[in-house]
């Protein structure tokens, strides 16, 4: 079986793709089992892969991995997407709540960073998830709850929700995140007696 996919890369992120003396490339080909044929000139990637026995190919997790790349995240970042099969990476366009106003873009990533990156960390961190605030688009890297969480905020934060409300819906999805992981322990525990 072989598969090929072609996915446009920035041209300021090629290099980190590639990573000194070509590891980050290499690394992704070894750990998928595919080739990258990477053109820096046109930001082309061709993922690639003949691999036998195909079951060990990932060529999806190797996309994903290079879209969070080009999306802003560090090769480290991207890379829990392969340690981590219960991560998953998700991309919101920004367009759909901007048009095509630069300046409307401009004020909404302003409001997803905040001043000094700090409403993007306090997502972050009350989430549980990776954000990465790039051209038109957010992505996230983080479990299914922790990225829907974040998910939730970042649009509430798009359609014009305080900061104040958006830290506290976080906060209390936190609480009821760890209510539950409670519960389940509890029951878990008990189940064995």
């Amino acid at each position: 079986m072989s598969f090929q996919y072609l996915i446009k890369v920035p041209n300021d992120r090629i290099g980190v793709l590639i990573g000194k003396n070509g590891k980050v490339k290499s690394e992704i080909e070894e750990k998928c089992k595919v080739q990258l044929e990477i053109n820096s000139g046109s930001g082309d990637v061709v993922v690639s892969s003949s691999y036998e026995p195909p079951s060990e190919m990932q060529p999806f997790r190797a996309i994903e991995i290079i879209s969070a790349i080009s999306k802003g995240f560090s090769p480290q970042r991207a890379n829990l997407l392969l340690r981590d099969e219960d991560l998953i990476f998700q991309i919101i366009d920004l367009k759909e709540y901007a048009g095509k106003s630069s300046n409307t873009m401009d004020r909404l990533k302003g409001r997803i960073i905040g001043q000094a990156g700090k409403s993007r960390r306090t997502i972050e961190e009350l989430s549980g998830s990776y954000i990465s605030v790039s051209g038109h688009t957010v992505a996230l890297i983080g479990g299914f709850d922790e990225v829907r969480i974040a998910n939730e905020a970042i649009i509430m934060i798009l359609k014009g929700s305080t900061h104040r409300t958006v830290y506290e819906m976080l906060q209390q999805a936190r609480r009821k995140s760890k209510l539950d992981k409670m519960r389940l322990w509890e029951k878990g525990s008990h189940s064995e007696d």
